[in-house]
């Protein structure tokens, strides 16, 4: 038998699922400047997916990548949705000078 589709598909929709309440969280103590930490995070994962030697590390990699990447996207989104009052606002948000 041959579980790795299994490993995959489960570790990708843990890992999916892990990034929901992350954006929320980065864009309530960060705000969209979250979006480089983000992009950071994106290509290094790729970058490393790259060179793994084992097929499904390299997948799970890529996958953590592109969701990082996905979440920049989703950091603003997440700003507008707490315009619309949709989630709390934090009035103690990180401020950089």
């Amino acid at each position: 038998m041959n579980y790795d589709g299994l490993i995959v598909g489960a570790a990708t929709f843990v890992i999916i699922g892990l990034f929901h309440p992350l954006v929320i969280k980065a864009e309530y103590y960060l705000g969209t400047r979250s979006w480089i930490w983000f992009l950071i995070a994106g290509l290094i994962s790729i970058a490393f997916s790259v060179f793994a030697g084992d097929a499904i590390v390299s997948t799970l990699l890529g996958v953590l990548g592109f969701s990082c990447l996905w979440s920049i996207k989703e950091v603003f989104e997440q700003a507008e949705r707490v315009k619309q009052g949709r989630y709390p606002k934090n009035p103690n948000k990180f401020q950089i000078k």
